[in-house]
């Protein structure tokens, strides 16, 4: 194959099941919940065979449809209706008869009882094959989460039933035009009545799934702010809104919730973004969740939960993008080696190149050692949830100093991996033959979703490291402090335990360095680089990720052991030392950056700009 044109929709490869079991039972041993009384209806074996079950569900409803969904992009009809592709109604309908909507939750509650940790990794194949469609499973999950949770036993057996099998779809209803990221200015209003219901009237935008034809009703979990309640975040709350709520015949009846338009977007063309208006007519009623001016506290559950998702789906499409690009170099021939003069010899396959294979491992350095912090959060999540006391505690600190690392961290650099992608192959990444353009638009999203990364920097900087007075950054030191011992254990390995090591303590330093100003009260310039902050940590973090990968691809290499082939896991190490020689040292600049004063002046001096 020399003709590129003859590569047209010509990647097969968007997952890979080899990677997953590595990462979730031999990296992060997710096996050893399975001991736990709630997960140990499932073993190792089963666990597998659901994560292959996914993927050829995936293969087969998902990955096909792909670039389709891009070229056929969801549409207002002008009349209240959003049209998408039709089949997306096959995909909810086909996940939901596999129980992938309500993986995670309880028998009780209709679901199969699996961790996370296996659940994210059928979502991650999802997101891998077509991360738009995804998002409508995983919107649904979290709004149902949120029912069982917090909400009424009437509430749970009225709308988690239908959203697990399919036929309704959850949202979570935030954003306002007037307010955008800043909640505390929200205005749609709740008015109680004397029965069981409010009358909500107010706008929401850019609601994922907000209308669609996969399913026949939705399910908003909105905030708004009952009408005396205290100014701020304070004084939100959380409400069901239904689009046709349920009589006490069991009938549907239309809630005066009207979708006003939807957002053309430049990726995730398949994934409807909409306008939302609530109570045009007076007649739209919202059941209260839990107990009022709790909302946000409620909601913070799901989009917690959903930035360690965008993570991950951020990953799993630069992964996507990845295997492209490596399927592409290793069938197209061009050029030839720098010590080779003879014009005459026939051109040589780009991956033979040595900056190709430079861009190729840079974009695996990054999808592989983002889609590991999302594995090690989903970790730290199902642990959070089976154990007790200190242990449960330690666990839910560790999760919450992450989330806004590997939300942050994966979205930004996924970009730049995906962007490497279209690099790879030239002129025809550009075009919309390949898939890889596709990739990198969609991806752009998966940094303002949930919080743009300048908030999730301030989130990390701001609470994350000084929560529980700085016990969180402890137990992070600790545990990377664990994993540097584990290296040093192995001659081949001590090198880079050692950086990673230097680069722990030049990240204590620094944030010890500026608790100073927090302590001052100078908060502006305590958070003022909270960007570059957010930068050192990541690259360190995942750095982390990478020394645990080595150490566990050694441990098996001595042990042979194993059905890994040698060359995937001398192929983890080799990456492991790229990692250390090209990313990990952007930690030190960063931590330069940051010993110097704050380049602002002035917060409230912009004029010069």
């Amino acid at each position: 194959m020399n003709s590129p044109q003859n590569y047209t929709n010509m990647s097969k490869a968007f997952s890979d099941l080899q990677l997953l079991e590595f990462l979730i039972f031999d990296t992060h041993r997710s096996e050893e919940l399975f001991k736990e009384e709630y997960y140990e209806h499932l073993d190792k074996e089963q666990a597998l065979a659901m994560i292959a079950s996914a993927h050829a569900l995936a293969e087969r409803d998902m990955f096909p449809y792909y670039q389709e969904m891009d070229g056929n992009p969801a549409k207002y009809d002008g009349n209240g209706k959003v049209m998408t592709h039709p089949q997306l109604k096959v995909i909810v309908q086909n996940a939901a008869e596999q129980g992938w909507i309500g993986a995670s939750a309880s028998f009780e509650h209709g679901g199969m009882q699996i961790p996370e940790s296996v659940n994210n990794a059928a979502q991650h194949i999802f997101q891998a094959a077509n991360n738009g469609v995804q998002g409508y499973l995983g919107l649904s999950a979290g709004a149902a989460r949120l029912i069982t949770n917090f909400g009424t036993m009437e509430q749970v057996e009225r709308y988690v039933k239908p959203i697990f099998e399919g036929q309704w779809q959850g949202t979570m209803a935030l954003t306002e035009p007037q307010a955008g990221s800043s909640l505390a200015d929200i205005k749609t209003s709740a008015t109680p009545t004397d029965q069981d219901y409010y009358k909500i009237k107010g706008q929401k935008i850019f609601i994922s799934a907000g209308q669609h034809e996969a399913c026949d009703n939705f399910v908003h979990l909105t905030l708004a702010r009952i009408e005396g309640a205290p100014a701020g975040v304070r004084g939100i709350s959380l409400f069901i809104i239904p689009k046709y709520r349920v009589k006490d015949d069991g009938d549907l009846e239309y809630n005066d919730v009207f979708c006003a338009g939807e957002y053309e977007k430049m990726g995730q063309k398949g994934y409807a973004t909409t306008h939302l208006v609530f109570g045009d007519d007076d007649n739209c009623r919202g059941y209260l969740v839990g107990e009022a001016n709790k909302g946000l506290t409620y909601m913070f559950q799901l989009m917690n939960e959903a930035r360690i998702g965008v993570g991950q789906t951020a990953a799993s499409v630069a992964l996507a993008a990845y295997k492209a690009a490596l399927q592409y170099v290793q069938e197209r021939s061009q050029g030839r080696h720098p010590s080779e003069k003879d014009p005459e010899k026939d051109p040589v396959l780009l991956i033979e190149h040595a900056d190709v294979q430079r861009m190729l491992l840079t974009q695996k350095a990054i999808a592989e050692g983002a889609l590991s912090l999302a594995c090690e959060c989903n970790k730290r999540y199902d642990l959070e949830h089976v154990l007790s006391g200190k242990e449960k505690d330690d666990n839910h600190l560790l999760l919450e100093l992450l989330t806004p690392v590997v939300k942050a961290y994966a979205s930004e650099e996924a970009s730049r991996s995906a962007s490497l992608a279209i690099q790879v192959l030239g002129g025809y990444g550009y075009t919309l033959d390949f898939p890889v353009q596709q990739h990198y638009r969609d991806i752009k999203i998966m940094a303002i979703y949930e919080g743009t990364t300048g908030i999730q920097s301030m989130d990390l900087l701001g609470r994350k490291v000084v929560i529980n007075n700085g016990r969180a950054l402890q137990l992070l030191t600790k545990e990377i402090s664990k994993s540097i011992a584990q290296a040093n254990e192995y001659d081949g390995l001590k090198p880079y335990a050692g950086q990673l090591e230097e680069a722990l303590n030049g990240f204590i330093a620094i944030s010890q360095h500026l608790f100073k100003y927090a302590q001052n009260n100078e908060l502006e310039r305590y958070l003022s680089d909270a960007n570059v902050y957010m930068e050192m940590a990541g690259h360190m973090i995942v750095g982390w990720q990478w020394l645990k990968i080595g150490t566990t691809a050694s441990q098996l290499i001595k042990d042979n052991k194993h059905n890994y082939t040698k060359g995937f896991l001398e192929g983890k190490i080799h990456t492991m030392k790229f990692y250390y020689k090209y990313e990990l040292p952007k930690t030190k600049v960063c931590i330069e950056v940051l010993k110097e004063d704050s380049w602002l002046t002035d917060l409230r001096d912009y004029n010069w700009f």
